[in-house]
């Protein structure tokens, strides 16, 4: 393909993208009249998560399988007749040809989460306005542009650092695929199709549920900041953890329904965490809870993973999960302040979560 052809290419599939977000937003901003993807409500923030999850899959598809192709066709060689010296070469070779097809992938995500980012911003402060009654503005405040910024960033960056990481895992599978069959002396063919799976399974093939909770963790972020915005605005000193208590509620959210929090250590750590730009640096400034068994009970424990050491948050002694409407019970809990200075302060908490916030008045 020419270049000219292989830009105007990637001009229209990033107008595609931009088109798709251009509708989200309208539907987002039309939410006080139309309840159609309220994020106020479970149902809405779902059908949010899911609209843009299908967006950014299909952006993300055609390159991943250009990407695919690429690798392939240059270790589609007769691995028996080379050398060391050149096993590494054509190795080196593909992953190149696959990180030069996903480049495009980030602008394409970027084009797309944009406009989104707005809209989740102006969606919350409307049903702040509109259904907590709280005296804000109608416009964006300048915590809220910081917020849309933050989050279209932080969020292309972590696809960025996964797409780094499947092409190394590609070239490592790929390094060990070729040593294996020169040692057994496997057929051109067959080492072809074995490359092929490899490259399928590691550049391509992310789990069904990958752009999901990307897409869930960009929404349920920019709701929470958003959040925390009006009720600065709006002179709010603590809000509090609002689960949705139905049969899909994680034990997670199930201990962190009720917890309140400060409103200014709140902004205070967002400042924080809008000063990152490393992925793992934003995993330690807001980890996700995990769930482990306590070796001495065998009863489930919350944790945070940072910097390579668990903190146990509570150990969950009669589960609800399953139930609507119980939270359980727990034993040796965090209060607010030790869960505030752990970044365990507003969802999301783990992938696909749908826990929210709300006013303590």
């Amino acid at each position: 393909m020419c270049g000219t052809c292989a830009t105007a290419d990637g001009l229209s599939e990033v107008g595609r993208a931009r088109s798709f977000a251009d509708a989200l937003t309208t539907d987002l901003l039309r939410l006080p009249l139309a309840k159609a993807m309220d994020l106020g409500t479970p149902r809405g923030f779902d059908r949010a998560v899911a609209s843009l999850a299908a967006e950014l899959r299909r952006q993300a598809g055609r390159p991943e399988r250009d990407a695919v192709r690429a690798a392939v066709n240059v270790l589609d060689v007769d691995w028996r007749s080379t050398t060391p010296e050149q096993r590494r070469r054509l190795v080196s070779e593909a992953m190149n040809a696959a990180a030069l097809a996903t480049a495009v992938i980030p602008a394409r995500i970027q084009a797309t989460l944009g406009p989104a980012a707005e809209a989740v911003v102006a969606a919350t402060r409307s049903h702040a306005r509109r259904e907590l009654g709280l005296a804000i503005a109608a416009d964006f405040n300048a915590v809220d542009q910081r917020v849309v910024s933050h989050v279209v960033r932080a969020q292309v960056n972590f696809v960025t650092d996964e797409l780094g990481r499947r092409v190394d895992g590609f070239g490592a599978e790929a390094r060990r695929i070729v040593a294996d069959a020169v040692e057994s002396g496997l057929g051109r063919d067959d080492v072809s199709a074995a490359l092929q799976a490899a490259a399928e399974g590691t550049l391509a093939g992310r789990t069904p549920f990958y752009w999901d909770v990307i897409a869930g963790a960009f929404v349920g972020n920019g709701r929470t900041f958003a959040q925390v915005s009006s009720y600065a605005e709006a002179r709010i000193q603590r809000y509090r953890i609002e689960a949705v208590l139905d049969e899909r509620t994680t034990a997670v959210c199930r201990f962190l329904h009720g917890k309140v929090f400060s409103v200014g250590d709140a902004l205070a750590r967002f400042d924080a965490m809008d000063r990152l730009e490393r992925p793992e640096d934003i995993k330690q400034a807001q980890p996700w809870v995990r769930e482990a068994r306590d070796a001495t009970t065998g009863n489930p424990l919350l944790y945070v993973g940072r910097g390579g050491v668990r903190t146990a948050l509570a150990e969950v002694t009669r589960s609800g999960v399953g139930s609507r409407d119980d939270v359980g019970e727990h034993a040796r809990a965090l209060g607010s302040p030790a869960l505030m200075e752990l970044g365990v302060s507003f969802p999301p908490y783990h992938g696909l979560c749908r826990t929210t916030t709300l006013p303590e008045v």
